[in-house]
């Protein structure tokens, strides 16, 4: 593989906990370790949309200032953009299932940013993937918080589960962007980096 190749000398450190992350990483044939970055996900209030997942990746980067010349870090945040307010991960089962019935039935936007850094320079990217909801009944938002718990993910859902299985109509972008983290954009960025 190039792109095993290329990193065949570096030490990357994959600073998430998301099993999702893990095995995009893992499938494009790179060797890493996992090191998360625990930051405090909080964000200036007059931050919007992308901007708030570009900034939670950047403090997720700006934990490791010690990287040797042959490390590579990787933080990613991935946040639900719907009606004008981010929606992170949920909570508890009630928390999660109001996010469920505030997506029913409407289109909103996954915006998953991705940093990358070394001890010589960073690079910040983001994609944007709208994803359109069937209208959900109570009893298949309750099944699947109750069943998945989908505590770990932004938005309270993942659509490689059962309720992206029965509950999305349409999807128009990256749909690893929707898993969380998009790996067509973070390909290029390695093989330019």
């Amino acid at each position: 593989m190039i792109l095993q190749e290329k990193y065949n000398d570096y030490q990357i450190i994959l600073a998430s906990n998301s099993p999702r992350r893990k095995q995009f990483l893992t499938d494009l044939g790179l060797t890493f370790t996992i090191n998360p970055a625990n930051v405090n996900e909080a964000y200036p209030s007059h931050l919007k949309g992308k901007d708030i997942a570009l900034y939670i990746a950047q403090q997720k980067a700006s934990v490791f200032n010690n990287l040797q010349a042959n490390e590579l870090v990787i933080t990613c945040d991935t946040i639900v953009w719907i009606d004008g307010v981010a929606l992170g991960k949920p909570e508890n089962s009630a928390d999660a299932k109001q996010m469920l019935q505030q997506l029913s039935g409407k289109t909103h936007e996954v915006i998953s940013a991705v940093c990358i850094k070394s001890n010589q320079k960073e690079q910040l990217f983001y994609d944007v993937t709208k994803v359109s909801f069937n209208t959900l009944n109570p009893s298949d938002i309750a099944y699947y918080v109750e069943t998945f718990q989908p505590f770990d993910k932004a938005g309270s859902y993942g659509i490689q589960e059962w309720i992206g299985l029965v509950g999305i109509e349409k999807i128009n972008g990256s749909y690893t962007n929707v898993v969380g983290m998009p790996m067509e954009k973070l390909y290029k960025e390695l093989m330019k980096w």
